[in-house]
């Protein structure tokens, strides 16, 4: 007979993923159901990565009330979690008068939302913040908590973690069917099944964390119907720069913060991120997209190289129709169903209070919390060969001659860290699951020296011919057979 799990998390992004580290503290069997091979391969991976503070949204959307927490939180996730995080403040630029006007009603906004430290400055202030930002520049709004990560070590971070305190992930389980007992849902029996090719999930509560497929899953749980639209962006990844810039703003339109350039945790530069309504699954990177990506980039910073571009992707932010807000909290018509839907931006920097609201919201309903005595709230890091002290290095290489093996020369990755990013739990099934956790094929040749290397470690460690190993997700095979005659 089947496990039945106290709850079910349908999708492992970095909502489904804050939630399952969250809820991993309780006396609870937590199941996080995951229709890819790997964390994070949604809205989460397609994702620039800003942790914005909470001036944006509107003052008492869902929105507002849980950005400016998620983004207080980041401090003490990344200590607990082990992942870089950079709070670096930011800037929203204006260059007129109209524009001085919008900033101060985003300040009055971030006020509203606790948004702490707002300030307008003047061009000399601008400047000192940020060199590179436009000298046309006269005013702008500075807001010293924003920061950045990378979204999916974030997500990465927090399963690792949850799975560490028991919770059990279950990849490539598209959820195809739910059934809905009838009962309390306080019952000790399973309330829902979850029909996946990877076995039926029973469980007595279901969290909705689905992303771009959290309204097929509330209908098949005979919950609210509303329909996703996908918000398509494009983003392009910039060369290492010497020094990484502040992420600067434009002044925000109605549906979009705009173009936005931005620093990342590894020194890139990234420019992200257009707005436009196009057919549910669209990751196509369109000229039109890069160009206003460029062209918005060069007005906030007129030095800027764009000849560097190195990566442009492009993602699905999954919006609710009808509305631009987060939709958190019990179903109103399935009792037991929890839907944390419609997770668009600011969907990264919320992330922890998101997790946090879900507990709260789980306690309101009756749901027993009953936090475990060998909780482990910590995660310590992978080592991260191209980061560490000389002194570590040498430690690592003597310890094992493959940390002194290099595979990936852009990003300095030894076959050590590749080998230790397959066996973590859970751990990388395919070449951009590597490249995830470890930056392998991340540089400025994107994969172009180091991949056949990688498949060929992948190959020896998960015992399957080269043929088999993945690119990414199911189908996406990089090897048909021998060259030459040669295996």
């Amino acid at each position: 007979m089947a496990e039945t799990f106290d709850i079910a998390i349908v999708g492992a992004g970095i909502t489904g993923c804050a939630i399952a580290r969250q809820l991993a503290r309780f006396d609870l069997s937590i199941c996080v159901v995951e229709a890819a091979n790997d964390i994070a391969l949604g809205a989460s991976k397609a994702n620039g990565g800003l942790v914005h503070a909470g001036y944006d949204p509107a003052p008492g959307t869902v929105k507002a009330q849980v950005n400016a927490r998620g983004c207080e939180l980041y401090g003490t996730w990344a200590q607990e979690l082990g992942f870089l995080f950079c709070r670096t403040g930011s800037m929203v630029l204006g260059f007129s008068d109209e524009d001085r006007a919008h900033l101060e009603k985003l300040r009055q906004n971030g006020l509203a939302n606790g948004v702490p430290e707002l300030a307008i400055i003047g061009p000399d202030r601008i400047h000192e913040l940020e060199p590179r930002a436009s000298a046309d520049a006269t005013c702008a709004l500075w807001c010293p908590s924003t920061g950045y990560v990378d979204p999916f070590e974030v997500a990465i971070a927090a399963l690792e973690n949850a799975v560490a305190n028991g919770v059990t992930f279950m990849r490539s389980a598209p959820v195809e069917a739910i059934e809905v007992a009838g009962g309390e849902a306080t019952d000790r029996a399973a309330r829902f099944t979850l029909a996946t090719p990877a076995g039926d999930v029973h469980c007595r509560y279901l969290i909705n964390a689905a992303g771009n497929g959290a309204a097929d899953i509330s209908h098949m749980a005979g919950a609210e119907e509303f329909q996703m639209v996908w918000r398509q962006g494009n983003i392009v990844v910039l060369d290492k720069e010497p020094r990484t810039l502040m992420p600067l703003y434009p002044v925000p339109t109605p549906v979009s913060k705009g173009v936005i350039v931005t620093g990342t945790v590894h020194g890139n530069t990234v420019i992200t991120a257009t707005a436009a309504v196009r057919e549910p699954g669209d990751t196509q990177t369109y000229a039109s997209d890069v160009n206003a990506l460029l062209t918005g980039a060069r007005k906030l910073v007129p030095d800027l190289d764009t000849r560097r571009v190195v990566r442009a992707f492009a993602g699905g932010r999954p919006v609710i129709k009808g509305t631009n807000d987060f939709f958190i909290g019990q179903s109103a018509v399935v009792p037991g169903l929890f839907q944390a839907a419609g997770i668009q931006s600011p969907g990264v920097a919320s992330a922890p209070a998101i997790a946090e609201r879900m507990e709260q919201v789980l306690r309101e309903s009756g749901v027993a919390l009953r936090e475990r005595a060998d909780w482990n709230p910590i995660r310590r890091a992978p080592d991260d060969f191209d980061r560490a002290p000389l002194a570590r290095k040498e430690e690592l290489i003597e310890s094992d001659p493959a940390w002194g093996q290099i595979v990936c020369r852009c990003e300095t990755v030894p076959e050590a860290e590749i080998v230790a990013a397959i066996r973590r739990r859970p751990g990388a099934v395919s070449v951009e699951g590597v490249k995830r956790r470890c930056r392998a094929g991340m540089g400025r040749c994107q994969s172009g020296f180091c991949q056949s290397r990688v498949v060929a470690i992948l190959a020896r460690e998960l015992e399957c011919d080269p043929s088999e190993v993945l690119l990414e997700d199911t189908g996406s095979w990089l090897v048909e057979g021998p060259l030459k005659g040669v295996r």
